[in-house]
């Protein structure tokens, strides 16, 4: 067991970096053609949801966009996105790996908290006005592929030997990443001076679920999402 965590282990560290240096090449990319492109910087908080039964939790977060806009309609996207800490509890229960060992069962509540932080990347189309419109509003879509690295962490109400008994999430703290695919709607008005106001809804729909011992539900999980609201400044 140990050592198929070890391997996905390295398999994260590997993914981690590739994410990484590909997340560069397309900023490196995109700057090469800003000249063409009309860049935009928006910032916004974000109020998260987590969806799966078992493991539901709000928490706030805030994101940084940078968006290159190569048609009035048309704009190549990167975010980074960070949120606190979501917490939630969860009466679980320990089962005994030997029929010798008593209690066979031990039942405890498990005090969970959950943060990441999230890497996107893709194409932002408006369905309605440009980028730069000036006396509308404007309606658009997201569609693209992230990376989602986070930290777990469980206290358990009573200690528990992991050497006598199954533990549906171990105690303590760990990292866990996941790829996402990224969706978004949104909604935007000019205020005036380049500067618009936006208010949108995400989703990050999990697209891995490598296993962690940390989290409680691994398939499909953390699936979030979240409503945001903030400023693009256009340049």
């Amino acid at each position: 067991m140990e050592v198929k965590f070890l391997i996905i282990a390295k398999q994260f560290n590997c993914l981690k970096k590739k994410t990484g240096i590909l997340f560069f090449c397309t900023l490196l990319f995109a700057s090469a053609f800003s000249q063409r492109a009309h860049f935009s910087l928006a910032t916004d908080v974000s109020l998260f949801r987590s969806f799966q039964k078992g493991q539901r939790y709000w928490s706030l977060g805030q994101t940084i966009t940078g968006q290159f806009n190569f048609t009035p309609a048309d704009a190549f996207y990167a975010w980074f996105t960070y949120s606190s800490n979501g917490k939630f509890t969860r009466l679980q229960d320990a089962t005994a790996k030997s029929i010798l060992t008593t209690p066979q069962q031990v039942s405890y509540t498990n005090y969970a908290r959950v943060r990441f932080n999230h890497i996107s990347m893709g194409w932002k189309h408006y369905l309605k006005g440009a980028y730069n419109a000036e006396d509308t509003w404007n309606i658009y879509g997201y569609a693209g592929f992230g990376l989602m690295f986070g930290i777990a962490q469980n206290i358990h109400s009573v200690a528990i030997d992991s050497a006598d008994y199954d533990i549906p999430v171990w105690s303590g703290k760990a990292k866990f990443m996941r790829l996402t695919l990224d969706l978004g709607l949104g909604y935007e008005i000019p205020v005036g001076g380049d500067i618009y106001f936006y208010m949108e809804g995400r989703a990050l729909v999990p697209t891995t679920d490598y296993p962690s011992r940390y989290l409680f539900i691994n398939e499909n999980a953390p699936f979030m999402g979240s409503v945001n609201t903030g400023l693009r400044l256009l340049f």
